[in-house]
């Protein structure tokens, strides 16, 4: 088969795939029924949709496609979190991770093949931006780390955070799609409060999540809370200043009353002072909002150095002395290059669990 000459069938709205029925002939009601093979059963084999007649499978096989992301590998931890690589159907490979906690069960998915926006600290900012994950590669990766959850730690998946390659608000359509397929009724049905998506800052585009008046959470990389220090790690500060995010977030804020939560690195002898605690602090006075302080997470790429535990721990202390509500968060997964701003298709040394 072609499949140049036929369509992703998950591409399609439920009302655009009951057209393409009846236009083969077939009643439009069926519509609904592959919608729930696809979208509820997770089917990726027309083969398997048992209430269908025979007839209208081979019809689906000849008109559609199902481009379905396959694990290419997977690795361990130390601490038992798993980091997979995925082939998608074009031969392209993105990362996802799962995170186990006694709590939580949660997957880091990614939104783009490479990313576009460079940020000096981030393995997959070193990487070429290839092209946007549609809607439906974004969700198999969801249906896939959940399938290792259960499997590995017979546990369900409980959150889903938007932090791996790429930036999810430069592929809004896709992601907005994704999180609708992944919380509708006739879809994953997971409650939007479990999804976290993690922006690097597009302030138009932190606006246009207001506008949408989006129920999943916020969370901004903001890593230095002076343009100068920012503009130097994360050059799309330099078009989205500190003022513009500021804007945004409070736009965002009387729109959707979702508090938004900061994501901070303490670089060694970068940003770990307390007058770099201070500017935070100011920063966080723009909108509801809690702290997030990250360990940072070598690369091979970069000199960065993660700052001194009791320089991380006053740092908290001021935060909190402030009344932000401050979480000092340790990486997960550094030891096979899973942690927060290592993926970069690593494969050395790989235990396939999948």
């Amino acid at each position: 088969m072609n499949k140049s000459k036929t369509i992703d069938i998950r591409s399609l709205t439920l009302e655009q795939l009951k057209g393409k029925l009846v236009e083969m002939g077939e009643q439009g009601f069926r519509a609904k029924q592959i919608y729930e093979w696809l979208w509820v059963k997770s089917c990726t084999n027309f083969d398997e949709m048992s209430n269908l007649s025979l007839a209208l499978r081979d019809k689906l096989k000849e008109n559609f496609a199902i481009n379905a992301v396959q694990v290419r590998q997977s690795q361990v931890s130390n601490d038992k979190t798993i980091k997979s690589s995925f082939t998608l159907f074009d031969g392209n490979i993105i990362e996802g991770v799962l995170i186990p906690a006694p709590e939580r069960m949660t997957a880091c998915v990614s939104s783009q093949v490479g990313c576009s926006l460079t940020c000096k600290f981030c393995a997959t900012g070193y990487m070429d931006r290839k092209r946007n994950l549609n809607a439906d590669e974004i969700y198999d990766q969801v249906v896939l780390i959940a399938e290792q959850a259960q499997k590995n730690y017979e546990q369900p998946l409980t959150n889903i955070v938007y932090m791996g390659m790429g930036e999810p608000l430069l592929n809004y359509s896709n992601m907005m799609r994704s999180i609708d397929r992944i919380t509708s009724a006739d879809g994953l049905n997971m409650a939007a409060k479990r999804i976290t998506v993690s922006t690097a800052g597009i302030a138009k585009m932190i606006k246009k999540l207001g506008d949408d008046d989006v129920r999943f959470n916020l969370a901004l990389s903001l890593h230095a809370a002076n343009d100068e220090k920012r503009n130097e790690i994360m050059p799309i500060n330099e078009q989205n200043s500190l003022k513009s995010l500021s804007e945004a977030l409070k736009y965002y804020y009387a729109k959707t009353k979702n508090p938004v939560t900061f994501e901070y690195i303490v670089f060694h002898n970068f940003n770990d002072e307390l007058e770099d605690a201070k500017e935070l602090a100011r920063f966080c006075k723009h909108v509801p909002c809690k702290v997030n302080i990250i360990e940072y997470n070598p690369i091979a790429l970069a000199d960065f150095v993660n700052a001194e535990a009791d320089k991380i721990d006053q740092f908290a202390a001021y935060l909190r002395t402030q009344g932000i509500i401050t979480n000092v968060r340790r990486s997960r997964g550094k030891d096979i290059d899973a942690a927060c701003g290592q993926l970069a298709i690593k494969e050395k040394g790989v235990e396939s669990i999948s």
